[in-house]
């Protein structure tokens, strides 16, 4: 199979916001290729390094996104990823510079870059209790962890990201024994499946992408929690008797705010709601839509460009 590799130039600071549009277009994986990652890690004295070359202890500015996409829809999304491109630099003006926002691409043969890509995941701990683990590499689970293991080749949601750690640090502090959840835009279901491994009764999750669908539930088997998940190709749940004592939403800022009026259909009374995805730019109108609808803020949390937000219902 061929496919086309996409790269776009960018800076560290909208790295992962170019990210984010690339996986609205790609299931074959994304990569952020920054030297300053290298350049911190050497410097916080806690990785011990046999050799690293000194140009990379010189700052850059030029950081690399990649994505792959298939090569019989790769210009129809090029055009597309262009377009969105534009339009964040007119989002982020004033506030981050995307840098230059440059595209280059190359035709590449096969999938052997899949089990590359691959080798650089890792078991990843977030929060008190989570593990993330990837389900290819073997993992020890010590007392107390909830481990959820993802194949993460066909959906976006591997923890990795801000905006999905932050979900999970907020589950762990708001869940109790017994909840029913809800996540809104479930992606690879790791939020839902989570909730299930810390003790929910029951998690609905829902995603408009079929493709989230089916790799929500091939994750939901996999950690062993199918049975108590329901998962639907739907932007919400159909059914307002459906209640969540705990719904979750990771997705972008302006489909949170279209949204607001109809996600706390599905919160119980007292409930609360998690929301992520949302920049600094869009954070006060995503705050202001929810109390406008009678949610009351608990906290917000940081990383890097991206906030998350508790309310209580």
């Amino acid at each position: 199979m061929k496919f086309v590799e996409l790269t776009v130039h960018t800076t560290s600071e909208c790295s992962e916001l170019v990210a984010d549009i690339l996986w609205n277009y790609t299931n074959y994986g994304v990569t952020v290729c920054d030297v300053n990652d290298v350049i911190a890690l050497q410097r916080d004295k806690k990785t011990y390094w046999d050799y690293m070359d000194e140009d990379l202890a010189e700052p850059k500015g030029d950081v690399l996104v990649k994505c792959f996409l298939p090569v019989d829809i790769a210009e129809e999304n090029i055009r597309a990823i262009v377009r969105d491109l534009e339009a964040l630099r007119e989002r982020s003006r004033g506030f981050v510079s995307p840098g230059t926002l440059e595209t280059g691409r190359r035709e590449i043969e096969g999938d052997d870059w899949i089990d590359v890509w691959k080798k650089h995941f890792r078991p990843i701990r977030i929060g008190g209790r989570v593990v993330v683990c990837p389900e290819w590499i073997a993992y020890e689970p010590k007392e107390g962890e909830a481990v959820v293991r993802l194949d993460s080749n066909m959906a976006f949601g591997t923890g990795e990201h801000e905006t999905t750690s932050m979900c999970l640090e907020l589950l762990q502090k708001y869940l109790r024994a017994g909840d029913t959840v809800v996540d809104v835009g479930c992606g690879s279901g790791i939020l839902g499946i989570a909730a299930l491994l810390l003790g929910a009764k029951f998690a609905y999750m829902t995603d408009i992408d079929y493709v989230a669908v089916r790799s929500a539930e091939h994750n939901a088997a996999l950690n062993g929690v199918a049975e108590r998940a329901k998962i639907a190709l739907s932007d919400l749940l159909e059914s307002a008797e459906v209640r969540g004592d705990v719904m979750t939403a990771n997705i972008t800022a302006d489909i949170l705010c279209r949204l607001s009026g109809s996600i706390p259909v599905n919160l119980k009374a007292g409930g609360t709601l998690i929301l992520s995805g949302i920049i600094e730019p869009k954070l006060a109108q995503v705050i202001a839509a929810y109390e406008a609808v009678g949610l009351r803020l608990l906290e917000q949390r940081q990383q890097g460009e991206w906030y998350a937000l508790a309310f209580r219902a």
